[in-house]
């Protein structure tokens, strides 16, 4: 990924933009609403492994935007992707317990593309049966543990109700809501998706607040964050076309975030 250098100013400015406030969705009710009206939706790209999501899908009564979503959120797709947390893998199955308790006794095993999809999937469904069909807990408790969202079920943790948000801005992706900016679309392949990453913070909130903030003076950019472990949340410039790349770097240098 190509790293956007930004003058002291345009980054002084950032770090005052990231704390301003940012509406908050109640994401019991996104995912329910997803669940009722969304979740029949076919994805509006090609994805990379999309036979395996489709398969994993169709096995465990998932929809598969929802798989997709969570892997562009964990992995952005990449079968190696290996965390902090010693979690592996397109889905970030945690090895060696997450994964020997759903029948993976390797590493190796874990890597594979269709093997992590469909361990991911099983995982999942078996969280959304355990909250009795809520999505929000059951990806809360895909990320924070399931013991430890059971004992706080009405009032959980920050970074697990953080995630379950972080997901669904992946399943807007997915389902190609706000998908046309400027004029651009996301490509019809993923794997042509370019990203720049613009900048980096210790803190989930100051990412989503910096997009709102450069999206006020940018609109015609298309940005997202991606979480990388470690406490660091990037945010990223999104192109799919030379065409487009220039037309988001004339835009950012006009809102004050100029490139070296």
């Amino acid at each position: 990924m190509k790293v956007l250098l930004l003058s002291l100013l345009c980054l002084y400015q950032s770090f005052v933009m990231a704390k301003m406030p940012v509406p908050k969705l109640d994401y019991t009710q996104a995912w329910q609403q997803y669940l009722e009206q969304s979740s029949h939706q076919s994805p509006k790209q090609q994805f990379p492994y999309q036979s395996c999501f489709e398969k994993a899908a169709k096995q465990h009564n998932l929809p598969v935007s929802l798989l997709l979503a969570m892997a562009r959120g964990e992995s952005d797709f990449n079968p190696n992707a290996h965390s902090s947390a010693n979690a592996y893998g397109l889905m970030q199955i945690v090895w060696p317990n997450t994964a020997k308790d759903l029948g993976i006794h390797s590493i190796a095993e874990l890597k594979k593309p269709c093997v992590n999809i469909e361990a991911g999937a099983r995982y999942i469904k078996k969280q959304i049966k355990r909250f009795d069909g809520s999505v929000h807990l059951a990806l809360a408790a895909y990320n924070y543990g399931p013991t430890a969202i059971a004992r706080r079920v009405d009032n959980i943790p920050q970074g697990a109700n953080w995630y379950s948000g972080y997901i669904y801005q992946h399943l807007q992706y997915v389902l190609g809501e706000n998908a046309a900016v400027g004029g651009f679309s996301a490509p019809a392949n993923y794997r042509d998706e370019q990203k720049i990453r613009l900048t980096s913070f210790n803190q989930a909130y100051r990412a989503t607040a910096f997009i709102a903030a450069i999206q006020r003076r940018a609109a015609t950019v298309r940005l997202d964050t991606f979480d990388y472990g470690m406490g660091r949340y990037h945010v990223v410039m999104l192109y799919g076309s030379q065409q487009e790349l220039k037309q988001s770097k004339s835009a950012l240098n006009k809102a004050g975030f100029y490139f070296n």
